[in-house]
């Protein structure tokens, strides 16, 4: 028998991709692609080391996706990732036929799934997609707190040297 795993285990895989980042330096924000209960792709920012401003988590997500799944369309899947897609994101999210998108917590800078724009369900696009949001917020939001409070530390500590 088959277990029914939900959206807190899945967020908890991407959580760890967040964390993967965040030891490489990078914002830690983590990304899992789920089909049929398992795992297709995952991915983490890698924006610094890369030098590519592309290299989000969803993105690069989305493209080991699409060659895993040898079609660029991610029917069926859900994309869970760490912190509110922003508008590149969701873009790339629609256009690859992403069925649900799970968030943890909420962008309010550059969230384009409901915080500034919200392209989910957007009449005018040929492509829906559900959101959850707040799915183990309090973890998301405090791995994004607590690597941003360490760099202004370090900052400051720099300074004083």
């Amino acid at each position: 028998m088959a277990i029914e795993r939900d959206d807190a285990f899945w967020m908890g895989k991407a959580i760890a991709q967040a964390e993967k980042a965040a030891a490489r330096g990078e914002v830690p924000i983590g990304a899992v692609i789920v089909r049929d209960g398992k795992i297709i792709a995952r991915g983490h920012n890698l924006r610094e080391g890369m030098q590519d401003p592309s290299a989000h988590a969803e993105l690069i997500a989305i493209r080991r996706g699409a060659k895993k799944n040898g079609n660029w369309r991610l029917l069926g899947t859900t994309l869970y990732v760490t912190l509110e897609p922003c508008l590149m994101c969701m873009g790339a999210i629609l256009l690859a036929r992403v069925e649900k998108v799970v968030f943890g917590c909420h962008d309010p800078k550059g969230g384009a799934a409901g915080s500034l724009y919200n392209l989910s369900d957007d009449s005018r696009l040929n492509h829906r997609v559900t959101l959850v949001s707040g799915i183990r917020e309090a973890e998301c939001a405090a791995l994004l707190s607590d690597f941003f409070a360490a760099l202004r530390r370090e900052k400051k500590q720099n300074k004083r040297e």
